[in-house]
């Protein structure tokens, strides 16, 4: 069971949430509930609707029908925090990595507001605790696929968001920079937070996350993942029966 030693206290349900994309049906009756203080594996083959997924939590893509709950969660306040597929992101943009941190800030505070010494010493507290306090000068072009991605999260930190998606986090990451990064969303787990995650990375699920949402465009199983990872499951998400190395 986690502990909670912080004020989130978000949950997040999804009723029957059917998605239709140019008469495409992307998404088709999910549903699945998670609590504060969980770390979800969203899981699927390519094009079983992980990205529609969490753009439809985030209100980026309509629901055709059902619902999408968050309770506890104002997204008016930044609480929620969306990372997005790393091709989806412009890197030729030219900003550092504490800029990108403190559109955190902003995000949460308003546009117009003039970032404060508080501000600024949020940002130094969530890049120190991702470990990249010494990068904070350095470009995003810079930067490894790893490190990216864990400034994406120390942004979400300086967001102060209850729930955060990260969509194919592992994408371009060596497996030694995956472990700290799973790391980080442990301890923000522990602390409350909901944290989901989409990966095509099966190996050490049940190590990683709490629970596993196994996603085809509708929910084949959802739960612990020693439960839910049975042959049965995955030849109905991928079509035939998968070894999972460092399952039980």
């Amino acid at each position: 069971m986690n502990s909670v030693t912080d004020s989130h206290d978000a949950s997040m349900s999804l009723q029957d949430v059917t998605v239709e994309l140019d008469g495409y049906m992307a998404l088709n009756n999910v549903t699945f509930d998670v609590d504060a203080g969980t770390l979800m594996g969203v899981v699927g083959p390519n094009g079983a609707g992980k990205s529609t997924l969490f753009n439809a939590i985030a209100g980026l893509l309509p629901v055709r029908q059902g619902s999408v709950t968050l309770r506890r969660v104002d997204l008016h306040r930044g609480e929620l925090a969306y990372v997005p597929q790393r091709d989806s992101v412009n890197w030729r943009f030219p900003v550092n990595v504490m800029d990108v941190v403190m559109m955190g800030r902003c995000c949460r505070l308003g546009w117009f507001r003039r970032p404060g010494r508080k501000d600024r010493e949020l940002v130094k507290a969530c890049l120190c605790r991702v470990g990249l306090w010494d990068q904070r000068t350095a470009s995003m072009t810079e930067l490894s696929g790893g490190q990216r991605q864990r400034v994406f999260v120390a942004r979400a930190l300086a967001q102060e968001a209850s729930v955060l998606l990260l969509d194919e986090a592992f994408s371009g990451v060596d497996v030694g920079a995956r472990e700290g990064l799973v790391e980080v969303l442990q301890a923000l787990r522990d602390e409350g937070r909901i944290v989901l995650l989409a990966t095509h990375d099966l190996n050490n699920l049940s190590r990683r996350f709490d629970q596993v949402l196994c996603l085809n465009r509708h929910v084949c199983a959802c739960g612990v993942p020693s439960q839910v990872l049975t042959p049965a499951v995955m030849e109905e998400l991928y079509g035939f029966q998968l070894a999972l190395d460092g399952e039980e």
